[in-house]
């Protein structure tokens, strides 16, 4: 089994939770899943140990109830999911909610609960006791003295880091040599989505590039429903946000011949009824043979929460052969392929080969 802790569980853990017990109960199918097994590991062999919250709806119930808890939207995967014997615990908060959802509908916020927030060695000794494998990171965008406070809980308790949010640690070199000096794995930075407006628009700009076509202008703007959209209205908490993703797709361009007003990458707007539905709008603007101008634009709709799942349940997989193989620090091919911001970009099929060869044990970075 591989056993995990959780931080967050909102839209994003829910879709995750419940995709592992639709599997579970599903042993026959594989639609969905980009890798049924890797390194002898199912989707069903993931198994949460522990979760911390910090939303009175939330803390204290179990996770097979929390789950489907206000704020969480998202749409139905699973729902008859038995109780997991697991409470959800109180977390700490520092600077995970931003001051401006307390002005929103209590089913559209965050509720913060009156349980005490645990202490930073309260927290390493529930990792410990819980005996994860792999700490997951979902906590709200911008919570970056957050993510540092449970990225150092991890390297204390020696457990595995999945850094989903582009607060910037499994990137920062500085981190990567305490885990790599703790003997501990790690994959971060911002996760992608399994089929979303990133790894399009990345796809797509590199398709450009090989093809010749000179790219002038071109932007990203998603709009969604979600507490990630009305967390993010707050805009000095989209800068690392924005950096990942626009440096994802930039780092498609080889000549780099796009300047910064030609490329704009970022959430747009937060709308109420559109739920856990992203809805994105990619332009690309080019010059072809003879400096001839063309366009392409793309209108992309999903269900953002479990788009994240289908990655999460396969870098949590390459994560605990890591551990298994006593892999220490970054793994790079992994974090290339399934995140935004990694320590090292590669283009996505190289990316790919590189995580191919990880499972098959041909590498160990």
């Amino acid at each position: 089994m591989i056993k995990v802790a959780i931080v967050g569980l909102g839209n994003c853990a829910s879709s995750l939770i419940q995709g592992i017990h639709f599997y579970k109960n599903n042993p026959e199918l594989e639609d969905g899943l980009a890798h049924p097994v890797i390194g002898g590991y199912k989707v069903s062999d993931i198994e949460m140990v522990l979760a911390l919250d910090i939303d009175k709806r939330k803390v204290g119930k179990d996770i097979n109830e929390a789950i489907f808890s206000y704020p969480n939207c998202t749409k139905d995967v699973y729902r008859e999911i038995p109780p997991m014997e697991v409470k959800v615990r109180m977390g700490k908060i520092i600077d995970s909610i931003a001051p401006h959802m307390a002005d929103y509908p209590e089913n559209n916020t965050f509720i913060v609960s009156d349980k005490e927030q645990p202490t930073f060695e309260e927290v390493v000794n529930l990792l410990i006791e819980s005996k994860a494998d792999i700490l997951i990171n979902y906590l709200p965008v911008g919570s970056e003295e957050n993510t540092r406070f449970y990225a150092e809980a991890a390297l204390k308790a020696k457990v595995a880091f999945l850094n989903c949010i582009p607060s910037f640690i499994v990137s920062d070199p500085e981190w990567g040599v305490k885990f790599k000096e703790a003997g501990v794995p790690c994959v971060g930075d911002d996760i992608k989505s399994q089929l979303g407006a990133t790894i399009i628009h990345r796809v797509l700009t590199r398709l450009f590039e090989e093809r010749g076509v000179k790219i002038k202008n071109t932007y990203q703007l998603n709009v969604g429903g979600n507490t990630d959209f009305l967390n993010m209205l707050e805009r000095k908490r989209l800068k690392s946000k924005k950096l990942s993703k626009t440096e994802a797709v930039m780092s498609q361009v080889d000549n780099k011949h796009i300047n910064s007003f030609g490329i704009h990458v970022g959430p747009s707007d937060y709308v109420p009824w559109l739920k856990d539905t992203k809805v994105g709008f990619i332009r690309l603007e080019g010059f072809l043979f003879g400096e001839i101008p063309m366009n392409l634009e793309l209108r992309l709709e999903v269900e953002d929460s479990p788009n994240s799942g289908g990655v999460v349940v396969d870098a949590l997989r390459c994560l605990k052969l890591a551990k298994d193989r006593g892999v220490k620090g970054p793994i790079l091919s992994v974090s290339s392929y399934y995140m935004k911001r990694p320590p090292q970009q590669y283009p996505d099929g190289e990316a790919r080969e590189l995580v191919e060869k990880f499972i098959n044990n041909e590498i160990n970075y």
